[in-house]
């Protein structure tokens, strides 16, 4: 029985931290790779993995390298949105045939499913994001980082909505069509927040399946960038 670290070629997959690998060897049978995830991070598929005595290979490219930036609209004709965590039971993606939640791909599947039944919706871990006025019509849900005097790095008059991530997430919503699909503001909790917007279509772009984006970085982590577009 030998042990070698090699690095790991990844061909674009997120399945490990590190650039190399242990690669265990035994006589008479497949060499064994630790270290490495059962699945990428990104795409959700099992990597195929080509160990030879100078790397270990994944043999297939990953069709999403650069990670997933997802784009959706809400129509808010009310001129009001609820902006919480959670809306389930109302807006739920229910048990589609989407790759892991765990993925970049799972979520990205996930926000495409809530979008087509109303809501946008985003992951954001445990960050405690806020829903930000950034011009006359367009927005962030973004999370402020604060300095040693405890300045936020975001104006707080332009907080429109605080957003408690107890399923770490965002998810917004047309009042009225939340109201039309059985949702009870009677129900509303702390929370809870109903802004007003201009009527319209307004696009969200969501950024944490880029494969470059930090959301322990120094400054103001930006989630998504919304716009009325229409």
């Amino acid at each position: 029985m030998t042990i070698q670290t090699l690095p790991l070629q990844a061909n674009g997959h997120l399945i490990s931290r590190k650039t190399e690998v242990e690669v265990l060897r035994i006589d008479g049978r497949e060499p064994f790779v630790s270290g490495i995830a059962y699945s990428c991070a990104i795409c959700d598929s099992r990597p195929k993995l080509q160990v030879t005595e100078d790397a270990v290979q994944v043999q297939d490219p990953c069709p999403y390298e650069a990670g997933i930036t997802t784009e959706i609209t809400l129509s808010v004709p009310s001129g009001k949105i609820l902006v919480t965590d959670d809306l389930r039971p109302v807006y739920d993606w229910g048990d589609g045939a989407f790759a892991s939640y765990n993925s970049v791909l799972g979520q990205a599947q996930v926000i495409e499913a809530m979008a087509a039944i109303g809501c946008a919706y985003g992951p954001v871990g445990n960050s405690c994001p806020g829903l930000y006025r950034t011009g006359p019509d367009s927005y962030i849900i973004a999370s402020p980082r604060y300095d040693e005097d405890d300045n936020p790095s975001l104006p707080e008059d332009t907080c429109l909505a605080n957003i408690c991530t107890d399923v770490w997430a965002y998810s917004i919503a047309d009042f009225e069509h939340w109201q039309a699909r059985g949702g009870d503001s009677a129900k509303l909790g702390w929370t809870d927040t109903v802004v007003t917007v201009p009527p319209g279509t307004y696009r969200f772009i969501h950024h944490s399946g880029e494969r470059d984006f930090d959301p322990y970085a120094a400054e103001t982590v930006i989630f998504a960038h919304v716009e009325r577009i229409a």
